[in-house]
């Protein structure tokens, strides 16, 4: 799987791609009323990230503006967004009711996940202390230091390999109102280096008393995570439990099923998996009897064989 559709919708509100270079402007949306996507030509653009912006702060009414999406810049497989971050750095007084941020929206066509070249985020999340959503694209590079933030109630980090100082990053940092944490862990490949003990910041709870939707997904080593999960403290306050999109297996079901009851959840997502259909049915009969809603889509999990033996199977957003 790839990731072929930009986002719809950020903070609730539809995702409306501001005009390029050239394009009326005349007919704009009320400034509130959508997340604004901003983005220039990845290969051959006649504007730059920074010149676009700078068109929007001139015809919108920033703010009044809740959500902003950062699109495509120019080379952004060989470029980070620091250029990106400044500019946003430079406007945050002109952006008091901005809610929602999401850098790096990029879908395949543009560069390919791993491709994307990221760079320290978290002055971001200082500059804008009233930030509720937040979530980034892209693992090479990627930086996000230990910090406190109030108001922050949902964190995505989406990567095809996401690096161990990342996890411990967000491990260090204390989130009190955060409901919500997404991160796709990914492959040693794409620079995935973190390993399950790394996960034990976020799994104890203690700096996220507010967590209710924990995703630790799209990743090589979810047997080991599922067993990590299965005795962590956070999940008993959990109402959605997210491992899917990995390589999870037999082995890290039964790991799963066998550490503490998961019959609270509201749901459990699984879904891009390499279950035996018999280990399928325990899942089933274990948890959607106790009324939890299971997701045990197997989507596009296939798996390779060698003539050797070997098996390798895959997670679902890799290149």
């Amino acid at each position: 799987m790839t990731i072929g559709d930009h986002l719809q919708e950020l903070y609730r509100l539809p995702a409306y791609a501001f005009p390029g270079p050239g394009d009326p402007t005349d007919k704009l949306p009320e400034p509130e009323s959508v997340a604004w996507r901003i983005g220039a030509d990845v290969y051959d653009s006649d504007e730059n990230w920074t010149a676009a912006f700078a068109r929007f702060r001139e015809v919108v009414d920033t703010t009044r503006v809740r959500a902003l999406i950062v699109g495509a810049w120019e080379e952004a497989y060989d470029t980070d967004p620091s250029d990106v971050i400044e500019a946003l750095l430079a406007a945050r007084d002109r952006l008091p009711a901005l809610r929602a941020l999401f850098l790096g929206d990029l879908v395949m066509e543009e560069c390919e996940i791993s491709w994307i070249h990221q760079t320290d985020v978290t002055p971001l999340l200082a500059a804008f202390p009233g930030l509720e959503e937040f979530g980034v694209r892209g693992g090479t590079g990627l930086e996000f230091k230990g910090l406190r933030h109030e108001a922050l109630r949902r964190l995505v980090v989406e990567s095809g390999g996401l690096p161990a100082e990342v996890v411990r990053g967000i491990g260090a940092s204390d989130l009190p109102a955060l409901e919500h944490l997404d991160l796709w862990l990914g492959t040693p490949d794409y620079g995935g280096d973190s390993e399950a003990a790394d996960l034990e910041p976020l799994l104890s709870g203690a700096r996220l008393p507010s967590l209710r939707h924990l995703a630790l997904r799209n990743s090589e080593m979810q047997d080991a995570v599922a067993a990590a999960v299965a005795a962590a403290p956070v999940v008993a306050r959990l109402e959605v439990l997210d491992l899917s999109m990995g390589v999870l297996t037999d082995e890290g079901a039964a790991a799963l099923l066998g550490g503490q009851p998961l019959s609270h959840l509201k749901k459990l997502d699984l879904h891009h998996h390499y279950l035996s259909q018999a280990v399928e049915e325990r899942v089933r009969q274990t948890l959607e009897t106790a009324g939890v809603e299971v997701d045990l889509d197997r989507d596009d999990a296939e798996e390779d064989t060698e003539d050797d033996g070997t098996v390798w199977r895959y997670v679902a957003v890799g290149e």
